[in-house]
């Protein structure tokens, strides 16, 4: 299926480019939630007038992501969990927990944004962890989780 793409989606294209793509994902993802419309030339045609709207709202969401990009760099994210005497977790500190977190602290952080890259914290740690913002805009954010002993 043939679709315009409204938005910039990672490893597929930018705002604006038409790209064909398999006809579940245009169907069940891409349309439903706003990033594409199927390329008809009605749909082209009237892309095209709308096309600076469109371009001047996704700069706009990448300054402000860039904006809270800068405030959240080298935060760091403090969770106490309880634990067993050699370190190790009673559960796990998850993307939901660091995304609450930093909710608190106030910045707007959903958990889809909050990538663990070795899945979710099992220990006593400081950990380095990834907040993508926008799909340009990755900052680091430090998490230290403490132990509560039990």
């Amino acid at each position: 299926m043939q679709i315009i793409l409204l938005d910039k989606v990672v490893n597929l294209g930018n705002l604006g480019e038409i790209v064909k793509v398999k006809d579940g994902y245009a169907r069940n993802f891409l349309i439903p939630s706003g990033r594409a419309r199927r390329a008809t030339e009605a749909a082209k045609a009237e892309f095209e007038a709308k096309r600076a709207e469109l371009e001047k709202a996704a700069a706009e969401k990448l300054a402000a992501a860039q904006a809270q990009g800068e405030k959240l760099s080298g935060q760091t994210v403090k969770l106490t969990q309880k634990a067993g005497v050699d370190g190790r977790l009673f559960g796990s500190v998850t993307n939901h927990d660091i995304a609450d977190e930093l909710g608190k602290m106030g910045f707007q952080v959903v958990k889809s944004q909050v990538r663990l890259p070795n899945g979710p914290i099992k220990t006593v740690s400081e950990t380095a962890v990834e907040v993508a913002l926008h799909t340009d805009v990755v900052v680091e954010v430090n998490v230290s989780v403490y132990g509560e002993h039990v």
